[in-house]
């Protein structure tokens, strides 16, 4: 999941979800065959491809939608994560940008004055079933700029089989996890004892897991950046040292998240940190692990685990009131339970609803375990506009020390470009 946007061209990098639309046409209506306005309104949206099951969902939504709402038109189109940044920069950058994106970031658009304050086009009755937790991480000043669509978990995962073969335990600092990987080597040497992603996909994914579980962080507690923390480069120099010690997959520049799950769930990574939606993406590549959860390893006696939470937003496209209704009724369709609910069940995520929550613990029980686990995460700082140079300064420098330029220095210069 990405932040999830005319925005400033320092975003373009960084973004990894959301994708076109093309601004609503207040005047113009849909067209009927003999070219005469049919008096609909139309709105049109951008959303990201999570899975294979995506395009077919916002397909059936689209159709329901247009048969329970007669008077809008609703063009949906799904883009892939790799291909969204530079979709939405191209559509806005021609005065097309859609009325609703789903992504992960946020704080560009809005530094950019493109967006919409959430209370504007957002129901006081949908808006009242959503996280506060997850509002919080789209304000800025006081004010809402967009919804959470979906959440996720991100914590380790471990073959049960393999630890058990390897006489390991599973570990729970850093010291145990460097002794467990050496052991797991020796035992399986065709098999990764570690995962990590350090690739343009996840880089910054990689970057939070080590430094907030070395007491590090991307700012400190006034909201100041702190990227080149005595922390952070030890966090970054122990994980690029599982790399260069044969510990782990041999290629974290360019192995994607999906890669490394392909290979936990063929039984060729060990132990990994991944969102809750792993089992899910296993079993539907047709492979079955006797897994573990537990919290990723710390070098600190406190585990945090991360949450990754994408978004809704609406763009000011000077709407007309009907515009805005229909947008409107949008989210109320979204966020209808029963239909929010299948799409986040379908998806693998955990809901940003509490009735969303209620009604997948009720369901599932393996749920309520992870959507306890998400109140206390932490997530990225997207409600600061720097967020997406910094996304792309921690994924390089991490792949630099990848190359063996030094940690510090890397952070030292990434430090100066942000809070010069």
């Amino acid at each position: 999941m990405k932040k999830f946007i005319a925005l400033s061209l320092s975003m373009v990098a960084a973004l990894s979800l959301a994708a076109c639309g093309g601004g609503s046409t207040s005047d113009s209506g849909d067209k009927d065959e003999g070219g005469e306005s049919s008096g609909k309104t139309e709105i049109s949206a951008v959303v990201a491809q999570y899975g294979q099951n995506t395009a077919d969902w916002w397909k059936g939504f689209e159709e329901d939608f247009e048969k329970d709402n007669q008077d809008i038109d609703l063009n949906v189109e799904v883009v892939s994560w790799n291909d969204i940044g530079q979709k939405v920069t191209t559509l806005i950058s021609n005065n097309q940008a859609p009325d609703i994106l789903n992504i992960d970031v946020f704080a560009d658009y809005q530094a950019d004055d493109l967006l919409l304050p959430a209370e504007d086009y957002v129901s006081e009755e949908t808006y009242g079933k959503m996280y506060d937790a997850f509002l919080e991480q789209s304000d800025i000043d006081g004010t809402i700029w967009a919804i959470p669509d979906l959440a996720s978990v991100r914590t380790m995962f471990y073959n049960k089989q393999i630890l058990v073969d390897a006489g390991v335990e599973v570990p729970t600092t850093w010291d145990e996890l460097t002794e467990a990987c050496k052991k797991i080597k020796e035992k399986f040497p065709d098999v990764y004892p570690w995962g990590i992603d350090m690739t343009t996909d996840e880089g910054q994914a990689a970057f939070s897991y080590y430094v907030w579980n070395n007491g590090g962080d991307f700012t400190d507690a006034d909201g100041n950046w702190t990227l080149n923390s005595a922390e952070n480069v030890e966090a970054i120099e122990y994980a690029i040292g599982l790399v260069n010690d044969g510990y782990t997959n041999t290629d974290p520049a360019n192995d994607t998240r999906y890669d490394l799950q392909d290979n936990f769930g063929t039984g060729k990574i060990a132990m990994l940190i991944a969102p809750n939606s792993l089992p899910t993406y296993i079993a539907e590549n047709g492979n079955e692990v006797d897994y573990g959860i537990a919290p990723i390893p710390s070098n600190t006696g406190t585990s945090v685990a991360q949450g990754v939470m994408d978004r809704f937003m609406c763009f000011d496209n000077d709407y007309s009131d009907e515009e805005l209704a229909a947008i409107t009724t949008f989210f109320d369709y979204f966020y209808e339970d029963a239909r929010y609910s299948e799409w986040v069940e379908m998806e693998g995520f955990l809901p940003a609803t509490t009735t969303g929550g209620e009604a997948l613990a009720a369901k599932d029980e393996a749920m309520a375990e992870w959507i306890d686990i998400v109140g206390s995460c932490k997530f990225y700082p997207t409600a600061k506009a720097e967020w997406a140079d910094v996304k792309q300064g921690v994924i390089n420098a991490e792949q630099n020390a990848l190359l063996g330029e030094s940690v510090q220095d890397q952070l030292d210069s990434l430090q100066s470009e942000i809070a010069p």
